[in-house]
């Protein structure tokens, strides 16, 4: 047998080889100068063909070893690196050429392939020879034919299955579980996911929950692994559940009322409120999305599954000790941290607020709104004046830090001090005179006039005028300062017995009619009543059937009562008393003419009688 050498490539040829059709192919140069260099050495060894045995050895070995192996293409065999090209790598497969794969079937990791001479890796037979006498293999095929292999084994076991989510394609994700499957994106966990980005690059456990080899179709679920997962947590979590413990949780969503925290299996709220013994705008001031936190069980529901968690129920209640910690009368600093239209509410402590009402803010100012002395964020001082830790309530003070203006008041106005001050404001039953800066005093509408029925303070009084008045009395708790105008002029009804005796009848003015009677006038502001059965000695209906207001008409004063201030008239007893003395005047004349007839008496009786008709 002749050897000769190509001189284009080098490989050595048998001179009864053919290239192709079934005889031997052509070796690779690495391979081929290998093979040449052994064969050679064996054949130098022999010293020629001194016999036919020589011969037929090295022939046999010569043949052996360019023997094909049983390769077809579809087979998934094991080689080994020989050498990285730009792009091409080298794989030895144990065969009579080495074969090519395309280097960008390698992955990258951080900027490195990741292919380098004597890593071991499975490849594909595409096809046994190439125009060149190579062997066409492929990496990406064996890795997918073993993937397949895989998620088909899954498949069918309902196994689990890891991959890395490497992109975001429509409808949800891309996931490389060695081949290329879809995660749909309502499958992506158990709420709805508004940004994908955040799972890419990110390795999970997938659950294959459609399969289809032909269609190369492989559709992938996290929830449902996800939903068993939960369900096996909550099944632990509803047995451990119990009012009073303390369970660990993360922060699932934080909304304007409060916090909904994964206990594991179940969520639970955690209330605004529950969250911190102090005031709390918005539950994001306390807690974060993603939180790992303790807390309480304030509720369970078994038979609803709902769970009310506290997170300050792990710390002690302020507002125990706020009786030892802010007792009445202590002078404390605090901070504004509300504002209501009653009051402010001032934090004394991280839980503890206390209340300036707006009557406790100044001592002569008169605070509508408490925004007009203070502001939210403000530091002031203030007096505790009263706490109630059941109630969690605490009076606070901030005229209590200051002087008095009233206990000076009350020194300065004594009673019957006569003042001069402007008309501030007339309300329904008074009106204010100013008598110092801030300081307002109130005439009362009783106190207007001795004798005038006033009925409302407008008819007297404008706002901003001048007028005269007399200290009643100035009050320091309740902060009064009393005036009086009536007080000015001697009271008319104080001596109105002695001007005015019962018994005695006077020409009244008739000033007013009403349904139960008559006002009249004695005399300028006395008025006195003559009640409707006091008009006559017949039977009245209605008062203007008996006189009308200008009329003058004699009557009788029958009561007086000075502290009412109340004088009671009749006018049908001047009546009667007249009819009396005319009956007294006919006696006295029957008594005193012995000598008169009885004729005459009866005569002088009808004629007496008539005449008290007539008056009638």
């Amino acid at each position: 047998m002749k050897f000769f050498f190509n001189p284009f490539n080098w490989l050595p040829m048998a001179a009864n080889t053919q290239s192709s059709g079934g005889g031997k192919a052509a070796l690779s140069l690495t391979k081929a100068q290998q093979e040449a260099a052994r064969i050679q050495s064996l054949f130098d060894d022999a010293e020629g063909p001194k016999s036919k045995k020589t011969a037929a050895e090295f022939e046999n070995l010569f043949e052996a070893s360019i023997k094909e192996r049983d390769f077809k293409p579809g087979d998934v065999v094991k080689g080994t690196v020989v050498e990285v090209q730009t792009d091409y790598v080298l794989v030895d497969i144990n065969y009579k050429s080495e074969g090519l794969i395309p280097i960008n079937e390698f992955r990258v990791v951080d900027g490195v392939r990741e292919v380098k001479p004597g890593d071991e890796v499975e490849v594909y037979i595409d096809r046994v020879e190439n125009e060149n006498g190579m062997v066409v293999l492929s990496k990406d095929k064996a890795d997918m034919m073993r993937a397949w292999n895989d998620i088909s084994r899954a498949a069918e076991n309902e196994e689990l299955i890891e991959g890395t989510i490497i992109a975001k394609v429509k409808g949800g994700l891309s996931v490389d579980i060695g081949v290329k499957a879809f995660l749909p994106g309502s499958q992506i966990d158990l709420r709805p996911v508004r940004n994908m980005d955040i799972y890419i690059g990110k390795k999970y456990k997938f659950k294959v929950i459609k399969f289809n080899k032909k269609r190369g179709n492989i559709v992938l679920s996290r929830r449902a692994l996800l939903e068993e997962e939960r369900e096996n947590l909550r099944t632990q979590t509803l047995d451990a559940m119990k009012e009073g413990s303390i369970v660990q949780g993360i922060v699932k969503n934080i909304t304007d009322y409060g916090a909904f925290i994964d206990l594991g299996g179940m969520d639970g709220l955690l209330h605004i409120t529950d969250m911190s013994w102090g005031r709390v705008k918005h539950p994001s001031e306390v807690i974060n999305l993603g939180d790992e936190i303790k807390v309480v069980v304030l509720k369970y529901d078994a038979e609803k599954e709902r769970v009310s968690l506290g997170l300050k129920q792990l710390q002690q209640d302020p507002w125990e000790a706020a009786l030892a910690q802010f007792p009445v009368g202590a002078k404390l600093k605090g901070k504004i941290v509300s504002l209501a239209d009653y009051g402010a509410f001032v934090e004394l402590a991280e839980g503890v607020e206390g209340l300036i009402h707006v009557s406790e803010m100044s001592w002569t100012k008169r605070v509508k709104h408490p925004s007009q002395i203070v502001n939210v964020g403000d530091e002031v001082d203030v007096q505790v004046l009263e706490v109630d830790s059941a109630a969690r309530r605490i009076s606070l003070g901030m005229k209590q830090l200051m002087a008095n203006p009233w206990v000076e008041l009350k020194n300065s106005y004594l009673p019957g001090t006569i003042i001069e001050g402007e008309v501030r404001s007339i309300t329904d039953f008074g009106v204010f005179v100013g008598v110092e800066d801030g300081i307002d005093g109130l005439v009362h509408i009783s106190d207007f006039s001795w004798t005038k029925r006033v009925n409302h303070p407008s008819e007297m009084f404008a706002k901003g005028q001048k007028i005269r008045a007399v200290v009643l009395g100035v009050d320091i708790e309740q902060e009064r300062f009393s005036l009086g105008i009536k007080q000015l002029e001697a009271d008319p009804w104080a001596n109105i017995d002695q001007k005015y005796g019962v018994g005695t009848q006077h020409d009244v003015k008739v000033a007013k009619t009403a349904d139960f009677g008559v006002f009249v006038e004695l005399e300028a502001d006395i008025e006195g009543l003559i009640h409707i059965s006091e008009l006559s000695t017949d039977r009245v209906n209605k008062a203007e059937e008996f006189c009308k207001p200008g009329d003058t008409i004699k009557a009788e004063i029958i009561s007086i009562d000075r502290d009412a201030r109340k004088i009671g008239l009749s006018a049908k007893l001047v009546k009667l008393r007249e009819q009396k003395a005319d009956v007294d005047d006919y006696v006295k004349k029957l008594t005193s003419t012995s000598k008169t007839s009885l004729g005459d008496l009866f005569g002088d009786a009808l004629k007496g009688a008539a005449t008290t008709k007539k008056d009638e």
